[in-house]
């Protein structure tokens, strides 16, 4: 099986790209594996931050790399938390603080104007000096729920309501959840670009 680093720590992302990417082929290691240090999100959108950790993490490794930025956009609020989702808490916060500093955000907001989205772009890169990384996006639909529900996924997957299902993506099945998501959607459209690669995947960059 072809190898290609991950540049996240993020259990619940390497537990949905292995489900994901495995089938066709490649293993994802994370980049904690070779003690890869998680590089500095500068970027002002999801496609520079995708490529700077990606870069990065080619660069500390020698291997193929893929990265991924994703967060929640809240229309009401005018698009945030965006790129800042993981800390919108704060630099110490945690999935927990995220999702209560967004729900108090939305309190007293009528259903009608708490239409929100996921969004995720993943960025391939073969080594750390490919000039023309591969890119794929995938967003998913929906709205910012009033109370948190579900134990499945991480990040804001509590607090995300799915009206057409009835329920959060945090009470989906993992299989469901990965044939909706936006990270689900990137992953497969990655997928598809990478298949004629894969006699290059997995050899150190020279």
């Amino acid at each position: 099986m072809n190898q290609i680093v991950l540049a996240s720590g993020n259990a619940g992302k390497i537990r949905e790209l292995t489900e994901l990417l495995g089938p066709i082929g490649l293993e994802v290691v994370p980049q904690s594996h070779w003690q890869v240090e998680e590089c500095e999100e500068t970027g002002l959108t999801f496609v520079e931050n995708a490529i700077l950790k990606a870069r990065n993490a080619a660069r500390h490794t020698g291997l193929p790399a893929l990265a991924d930025d994703s967060g929640i956009e809240v229309d009401h609020l005018q698009g945030q938390p965006g790129i800042y989702s993981a800390r919108y808490s704060g630099p110490d916060g945690d999935d927990q603080r995220n999702n209560e500093k967004l729900l108090i955000a939305m309190q007293g907001v009528p259903e009608s104007r708490r239409n929100a989205r996921f969004r995720c772009v993943m960025a391939f890169l073969e080594h750390a000096e490919d000039p023309s990384p591969i890119l794929t996006e995938g967003t998913w639909e929906g709205l910012v729920a009033s109370r948190p529900a579900g134990h499945r996924g991480f990040g804001y997957d509590s607090v995300f309501f799915l009206p057409e299902y009835g329920c959060t993506s945090a009470e989906l099945p993992d299989a469901e959840k990965n044939r909706l998501s936006h990270r689900g959607q990137a992953v497969r459209a990655m997928a598809a670009r990478l298949r004629h690669r894969l006699g290059s995947v997995g050899e150190p960059a020279r």
